[in-house]
């Protein structure tokens, strides 16, 4: 097994590359392309910079790993064979970026950005519903910032992103079997939290 030069490791894939014009690209961004990669980038970048903010919480450090996402992805994608999708290929670069920040960072240091993102829907927006959803929002801050980096990065995946345990098994290189139970154990950890918090 090959790592890319993130520290991911993407290979393990199918035995030949993308055909016809998924293959012309790559090759392309193999060559390091400018406007192969600058067509990659307004294409994937968004969901590149959405996964590293819900993960890094933080503008910043998410436009970073956007950066060296691709400019890893002329290198990396040698190993790229077409078994997932190129958005799942870059997402995978990404949570090696990610990881390196997350662990490299002290928990004091961590600046977490809220998790929730879907809308609650209310008749009425009301004061008490609104205080409410602010100290959801930030219980939930806190017990994400409690989480292992393996278990964050699964929950942020499948739970955040709403991908499927096949795709977030593509992108961590991991069984679909082990997404699942990294996922449960994320769920009861941030579900006792909560109601240790006295959050229902």
């Amino acid at each position: 097994m090959t790592r890319s030069p993130t520290g991911s490791s993407v290979s393990n894939v199918v035995p030949f590359p993308p055909q016809g014009a998924a293959g012309e690209r790559i090759a392309r961004i193999a060559e390091a392309d400018p406007a192969a990669i600058t067509e990659v980038y307004r294409l994937h970048a968004s969901k590149v910079r959405g996964f590293a903010r819900r993960m890094l919480h933080d503008d910043a450090a998410a436009e970073d790993v956007v950066h060296d996402a691709f400019v890893a992805l002329p290198d990396a994608v040698a190993r790229f064979r077409g078994e997932c999708k190129l958005e799942s290929f870059l997402i995978s670069i990404a949570v090696n970026l990610c990881r390196r920040r997350l662990r490299s960072r002290s928990r004091g240091e961590r600046a977490v950005e809220r998790m929730h993102q879907r809308r609650v829907d209310e008749p009425v927006r009301t004061p008490e519903a609104e205080a409410r959803r602010r100290h959801l929002a930030a219980a939930l801050r806190r017990g994400l910032d409690t989480l292992s980096v393996d278990h964050r990065e699964v929950f942020v995946l499948c739970a955040v992103e709403e991908r499927s345990s096949t795709e977030v098994a593509e992108i961590l290189d991991v069984p679909p079997g082990t997404v699942r139970t990294r996922l449960f154990h994320a769920r009861a950890k941030l579900r006792a939290y909560l109601e240790a918090e006295g959050v229902t």
